[in-house]
Order: C-alpha cells, then sequence, then structure tokens
C-alpha cells in the first residue's frame, strides 16, 4: 500500500511535538554549510580548465601578456569573473550572461577564442568541461594578483627537502606526560602533540555511540538492537576487541572498503563525456575489488594486479581471470568516442591513465606536466612522457562495442579463460571463486617474515569478458610540445619519476610495456610515498580528515601532514605488517584516540576548532551509501545477498539516450546494499547524488560534506523514503509490544538507542493525537490512519540529523 500524503495537521504536531526536542539533542552534531568549493570541484578545475587557460588563453590575456587584449585578464578568479571591455568573462552558474561560453563556440565572429592564429576553436569536449565548471559556480582557487609558478625543483634538491619525497622515518613513540592514557603507539604521538599544545582528550564515548560508530565504520551498516544489546551484556574486558574482529571478518566489510577504493578509481559504469555509452561489465571489476578487500590481499599485491595483472604469473586459468579482472583499473576512466583524432584520443585516454594511476596510488599530480614542466612539483615534461610511453605500448579494452559517429572509438573486450567456464555448469548460477595470487606473484621478492599471506576467493561470474589491459606494439613518446599532438618533439624513452627512484629503478626490457616494471616500482618498500598514502587515506576513512588533508596531493601544494612523526610510523607499521588493511585499520580503531566521545570543550576548542590534534571525536556525517542502507535496515527491507552483475549489465551496451534512457539507472528500485547500485557518469541514483557521492569522473581521496536544505527535503518528501517509513511502521506493528515499548523499538531501528524520558513522553503525545496510533498489544490488521501516524514517526526519525550523523 502506497504512504498516503501527510495532512497539514500532521504535519504540525509532527514537527512541534517531535522536533523540539529531536533538534536540541542534535543540534551539535550538524555543521554550518560550506562556503569554500568543494575537493572535487577544485580537482576538476585544475585538471580541466586551468591548463587550457594556460595553454591557449594566457599568451594574451594574463597579467605576464606583453599587452592584454580587450582589458581580459584570465589568469586571476577576479579578473576571470570581472572580464573585459564586452563584461563579465564568467558569471558562476550562468551560461548565458558568461561571454567566455559565447567566445568558445565562435558565435559572434568578433569574439573567437581561442582565435585561429593559435589553434582555433577548442575541441567540442573541452568545451563542455568549460560549461559544466560554470554551471558548477566556477569553483577557482586563484585569488590576487597573478603570481609567477615556480621554477620546477632539482629532483635532488627535492629529495633533501620535501617531506613527501624522503622515505618514511621509523622514530620512536614520543614520552608523553599522561603513561597511562595511550593504548597504542599510534595514541602515545597524539597525546604528546595534545600535550606540546596544552591540551587532553576528552572522556571516552559511551558504548552505544562506540558501537555504532564501529559498525557504519566498519561494513557499513548499523548494528541491530540484538546486536548492540549483545555489546552492553559483555562485560569481558575483551568485548570490544572480539566485535572488531567479528567486523573484520564479516562480508560486509569489502562492501564498505571496497566501496572506498572505487572511489579512488573513479569507478563507474559509462564512459561519461559527450556521448554516454555504457560499460557493460564494469562490475566485474567491482566485484574483485570488494572481494579482494574481504580476503585482505596485501596492498602492494592490490596495486600490482590493477596496473599490470595480465602480466603477472598464474598457476591456472582462473587466477589468470582474476588478474585481468583487476586491470580494469586502467580500463574504467570518462572517455570522448566523439574525437575524430585517433592520436588525440590515444593522449587523452593515457593522460587519464597516468592522473588516475599517479594521484591513487602516489598522491601526486603527474599528469600536470603534459602541457610543460609541473609548475610546482618536480616532475619533468620530460618524464611524463616517460611514463606516457609505458601507457601508449599498452591496449586498453573497454567493451563500448559498435561504430558510428557517436562511437568512433569503439573498443572490445578481453575474453576470460576457458578454464574459468568449466567450474560452471548452470549459466544462471552464481559467480565462482576464483583464486588471487599470493606473495609469490613476484618471485623475485624476498618471502616476509610469518610465510605467505592467505589467498584471496574472488568472484568472477561466467560469460563474455572483462575491461582491462593488456601489453600492445611497444613504442616510446614522442614529446609533445605545449601537449599538442600536432607538435611533436624528441623521443622520450620509457620510464619513471626520478625523484621517487631513490633506489635503482627497475629497467624497461624493449620487448614489453613496461607496466611489470611500473607496477613494481610504485609498490617497492623503498617508494617514500606508496605506503604513506594508503595510511593517511585509512585514517581518512575512520577520523573524517586524513593526517594530510589534501589526500590525492602530496606534492607541494598538498598540505603538509599535521602529525609527520605519525604518518611514517604508521607507514612503515603498514609495511612491516605486510601491507595488510585490516591490521591497520585494526590497529586504529583499537586505539584511545578512535574510542574518543565527541563531547565539546570550549577550552580546546579555542586551541584547535578544527580538531586537527584529535582531542575529541569529530562528529561525522555518513556518506550517502550508509544513509541509504541504514534505511532499509531500519525498514528490514535490504537485501543483503550481493546481485549478480549490475542494472547496467542487465540494459547492455549503447548510448545513455533514446535507447538506454537515464532514468533506468537513476531511479533504482532495488533493495540490495548501495554499493551495487549502478554508476552510470551524469545520471548517479538521486540517493547518491544528494549527499555528496564521490565524482566518478575524479579520483577522489576523501569525499566532500555538505549540509544542504536539499537533503532535509529528500529525507521529507522523496517516495523511498516514505516507503522505508512505511515498512518500518508496519515491521514495528507486527510484533505483540506495549505501545511504549514499540516507540522504544523505533528508537532503536533508526538511532541505535532507546529514547530518553522526555522522547517518549512527546512520541506518545503525538501518537496519541492521532486517535487510534497507540495500539492495544495483540497485532492484527491496522488501520490505514494508524498505519500513517506510525509512519510519520518513523520518518521522522529518519529525518531527524542523529539518523544522519555519528557522534
Amino acid at each position: 500500500m502506497p504512504l498516503p500524503a501527510m495532512t497539514p495537521r500532521s504535519l504540525a504536531i509532527l514537527w512541534t511535538s517531535f522536533f523540539a526536542a529531536a533538534a536540541s539533542s542534535v543540534a551539535a552534531l550538524t555543521p554550518d554549510p560550506a562556503a569554500q568549493p568543494t575537493a572535487d570541484q577544485l580537482a576538476f578545475f585544475e585538471k580541466n580548465i586551468r591548463p587550457v587557460l594556460a595553454d591557449k588563453c594566457y599568451k594574451c590575456h594574463s597579467a605576464q601578456s606583453e599587452k592584454v587584449k580587450g582589458g581580459l585578464l584570465l589568469d586571476t578568479r577576479e579578473g576571470i569573473r570581472i572580464g573585459g571591455d564586452n563584461g563579465h568573462a564568467v558569471v558562476p552558474g550562468n551560461l548565458k550572461e558568461s561571454l567566455l561560453v559565447t567566445a568558445l563556440h565562435w558565435k559572434d565572429k568578433d569574439m573567437q577564442m581561442p582565435p585561429e592564429k593559435d589553434g582555433g576553436k577548442l575541441p567540442d569536449n573541452v568545451i563542455a568541461d568549460f560549461e559544466k565548471w560554470i554551471l558548477m559556480g566556477a569553483p577557482d582557487p586563484r585569488d590576487g594578483e597573478a603570481k609567477v609558478a615556480k621554477k620546477v625543483l632539482d629532483p635532488k634538491e627535492a629529495k633533501a627537502t620535501l617531506w613527501a619525497f624522503q622515505a618514511p622515518k621509523v622514530a620512536a613513540a614520543p614520552a608523553v606526560k599522561d603513561s597511562a592514557w595511550p593504548r597504542t603507539e599510534a595514541d602515545k604521538f597524539i597525546l604528546a602533540a595534545q600535550e606540546a599544545q596544552g591540551l587532553h582528550p576528552v572522556a571516552d564515548a559511551d558504548r552505544l555511540a562506540l558501537v555504532r560508530r564501529v559498525y557504519f565504520d566498519l561494513i557499513g551498516l548499523p548494528p541491530t538492537p540484538q546486536q548492540v544489546e549483545a555489546f552492553l551484556q559483555d562485560k569481558s574486558p575483551d568485548a570490544y576487541v572480539h566485535l572488531v574482529d567479528a567486523l573484520l571478518a564479516a562480508p560486509q566489510f569489502g562492501e564498505r572498503w571496497g566501496r572506498h577504493w572505487l572511489d579512488v578509481a573513479r569507478f563507474a559504469e559509462s564512459t561519461g563525456k559527450e556521448r554516454n555509452f555504457t560499460f557493460p561489465e564494469a562490475w566485474r571489476y567491482r566485484d574483485w575489488v570488494i572481494a579482494a578487500v574481504n580476503a585482505d590481499v596485501p596492498y602492494d599485491a592490490f596495486v600490482r594486479q590493477q596496473v599490470a595483472g595480465d602480466l603477472l604469473p598464474a598457476k591456472d586459468g582462473m587466477e589468470h581471470a582474476a588478474h585481468l579482472t583487476a586491470t580494469g583499473f586502467l580500463a574504467l576512466g570518462p572517455k570522448s568516442l566523439q574525437e575524430k583524432n585517433a592520436e588525440q584520443f590515444e593522449m587523452d585516454l593515457v593522460d587519464e591513465q597516468i592522473d588516475t594511476t599517479s594521484r591513487a596510488v602516489l598522491g601526486l599530480t603527474v599528469a600536470c606536466a603534459r602541457c610543460h614542466d609541473h609548475k610546482f612539483d618536480p616532475v619533468p615534461q620530460k618524464e611524463y612522457y616517460a611514463m606516457a610511453g609505458i601507457f601508449r605500448s599498452t591496449q586498453t579494452y573497454y567493451g563500448t562495442g559498435g561504430t558510428g559517429v557517436k562511437n568512433r572509438n569503439a573498443s572490445t573486450l578481453i575474453p576470460l579463460p576457458p578454464a574459468n567456464e568449466q567450474l560452471v555448469a548452470d549459466s544462471a548460477a552464481p559467480a565462482v571463486p576464483v583464486a588471487m595470487p599470493n606473495r609469490k606473484e613476484n618471485s623475485k621478492k624476498k618471502k616476509k617474515k610469518g610465510g605467505p599471506a592467505p589467498t584471496a576467493a574472488v568472484m568472477v561470474a561466467t560469460g563474455g569478458a572483462v575491461m582491462g589491459v593488456q601489453d600492445g606494439r611497444t613504442t616510446n613518446s614522442r614529446l609533445l610540445v605545449r601537449g599538442e599532438v600536432a607538435q611533436p618533439g624528441e623521443v622520450v624513452p620509457r620510464g619513471m619519476l626520478t625523484v621517487l627512484s631513490t633506489y635503482d629503478a627497475p629497467k624497461i626490457t624493449s620487448n614489453g610495456s613496461g607496466r611489470l616494471e611500473l607496477a613494481q616500482w610504485l609498490t617497492s618498500p623503498e617508494n617514500p610515498l606508496t605506503a604513506r598514502v594508503e595510511v593517511n587515506r585509512i585514517w581518512s576513512c575512520l577520523f573524517g580528515q586524513g593526517l594530510v588533508r589534501t589526500g590525492d596531493n602530496f606534492g607541494a601544494t598538498g598540505e603538509k601532514p599535521s602529525n609527520p612523526e605519525l604518518l611514517d610510523a604508521l607507514a612503515v607499521q603498514f609495511m612491516r605488517d605486510g601491507w595488510s588493511v585490516k591490521k591497520m585499520v585494526r590497529s586504529l580503531v583499537m586505539s584511545h584516540t578512535y574510542q574518543l566521545s565527541s563531547a565539546h570543550d570550549s577550552a580546546a576548542n579555542e586551541k584547535d576548532p578544527d580538531n586537527r590534534l584529535l582531542w575529541r571525536a569529530s562528529p561525522r556525517r555518513l556518506d550517502a551509501e550508509a544513509i541509504r542502507d541504514a534505511l532499509l535496515t531500519a525498514s528490514g527491507q535490504l537485501q543483503v545477498q550481493p546481485p549478480r552483475g549490475s542494472a547496467v549489465a542487465n540494459a547492455g551496451s549503447g548510448f545513455v539516450g533514446k535507447g538506454l534512457t537515464p532514468e533506468r539507472f537513476s531511479q533504482v528500485t532495488a533493495n540490495y546494499r548501495s554499493v551495487y547500485l549502478p554508476v552510470v557518469r551524469d545520471f548517479v541514483p538521486e540517493v547518491l547524488d544528494i549527499f555528496d557521492f564521490a565524482e566518478p569522473s575524479l579520483v577522489v581521496a576523501s569525499r566532500d560534506v555538505t549540509n544542504v536544505p536539499v537533503q532535509a527535503l529528500y529525507l521529507l518528501n522523496n517516495g523511498f523514503v516514505r516507503e522505508q517509513a512505511n515498512a518500518m511502521a508496519k515491521r514495528i506493528l507486527a510484533q505483540p509490544l506495549q505501545h511504549e515499548q514499540r516507540i522504544t523499538l523505533a528508537y532503536e531501528y533508526a538511532l541505535g538507542r532507546p529514547p530518553s524520558a522526555a522522547e517518549q513522553t512527546r512520541a506518545q503525545q503525538y501518537l496519541l493525537s492521532e486517535g487510534r496510533a497507540l495500539l492495544p498489544v495483540k497485532a492484527g490488521k491496522v488501520d490505514d490512519a494508524a498505519l500513517l501516524s506510525w509512519s510519520t514517526f518513523c520518518q521522522a526519525l529518519f529525518a531527524c540529523a542523529e539518523f544522519r550523523y555519528l557522534k
């Protein structure tokens, strides 16, 4: 039965009687709306807008121009918004009034940018990027007068002066005054930094808050009332240890933490850009990631398989199938299938692969050196093209199929080995387990102490084929002057970045792409960045912000770590523990720092308002998937069994338009976990998009968190939310309980705690005012009026801030 709309009287009573109490209890959890551009928006500007401005516009429209044309400066935020003689170049959010758009489209013969002599009209996809940028508010970090960019640091100088390019140092944990407080080595670093500033941590979180926090952080789901009660009743000193170990072993751990990596891997199931074609086989990579995380595949092996899985040794077809599936990492990026120039398409593809690999693994913006030497980091343009040769010698398979003007750059897929198909007799059967390689995958590496790491059972379904990469025709790349394919320069031998080669980097053989050597170089224990970047990412997922808050930029323009000694200690510990993500997560959630309450302290807040020293637990809003999954859990509608394939796979290959309507992907009715929802670029499901889902065309080290009215309106008006409130009401009313017990159960389902006495009283007052809402103990048929009252009550719990925040 669909849930009827709420009457004005019901709404009035609901808000005045219930939210008056709820608001006061959760006001402290609600942050102010962010005034600055989000990290995703700034990343979009840096990747898609600034390079074009610098390359195509600054010659005539910057402070360094010999003569500024039209009075227009485009090298600062104020300049581009004020405009020139003809008016505003950019009006944030308004394409019609932004004269830059007119100029880029060449609509006015007297206003054509760039002019013919400077290369002519920009490609359609580049113009589309500018329009997208303006519509998102034209985020732009450039301020003040135009600054002359710093010269590229000499790699030797960079290694000596910049912390990120020096190997992590092993340091003994510092001494602290309150020696009884630390529970782990990490706690000692945290407390020492606090004591140096005259701070001390607040009290511990209560057990109700802690159990809810650790459930959401480790598996992305709320605990059931029974699970909460079991933890509260377990008085043993190891109760929390046992809980953490159980959650780490749960299959839902991989769904939660696999999604973190999918943010970094810019996972999506379509090409995006101006012609959006589906990737029907992308889900195989998603499922591989989830299973690999569940099996705790060592992070160094996890990276190697994604960069060069096709080149790793495999004992059989099953293992090789898993390796091939992992290389989907390099094939998933956005693609401009309409590009007419085949060489331009190839170099754009290579650039995207370099950008993703360097940001995801190294936390460096190497792709900024495509057109010129990196303006801030020691990455010469020549070394960008040394890496480009590796990816130009690689064939990428993404499976858009077909040809034509809309799909000029079609691609096939990589067939799975026949051995995999032979394991399943019934083609409709669930996916079959495929063994992942263990630590012996690289026979040249020495065994780590403690024996080989456990292998992983990874789900690779039967059928056609996978997205991924394989070695192609070996070639070195020419350096392209200003990044232009029409201006080839010298041939650059394939290679790695000098600044990170603190040891003898592996030599690239003449008969291979060099991806295997690249993968080994990326994951060497002597590489100063790889372990640091990953432990910082893990820290960010558990504490709300990284020790380095610019998680995909450890370069000169990135933020320095708040506690560099702790970051180094964790990086060394991570490698010594066999690159185990689960061990690192366990270590951090067992720390005293993680188990603090979110209580406010005025004196501490005065000294450290951003809580960079972690004197308390920062209240955190749940991410989009956790909010949706919590709704389904409370209503009893969550389907915990993973689906086979995806909605995109079921829809098939093609252009997202008339044949494959966007509504098929954006309006999802299935009740499985949110990690399995379709991720079609530009058509992300509404519930994910509203709550700051990761932009699937970018490497997202940490998501933006906003607090905007549309989120509250969604929880009040959306049909999906009302359906879950209705189902939760039926679930509660079906149980033979007293009305006070039913109210308590509602609070436990939604908020993970019983109501206070005041909340119990107000809830009863609301339900009494609605006639027959307080039903007798005996469960039976419930009339529509009573169901509506209980449904609106349940929806009020969903709409309160406490539902979507961890404290």
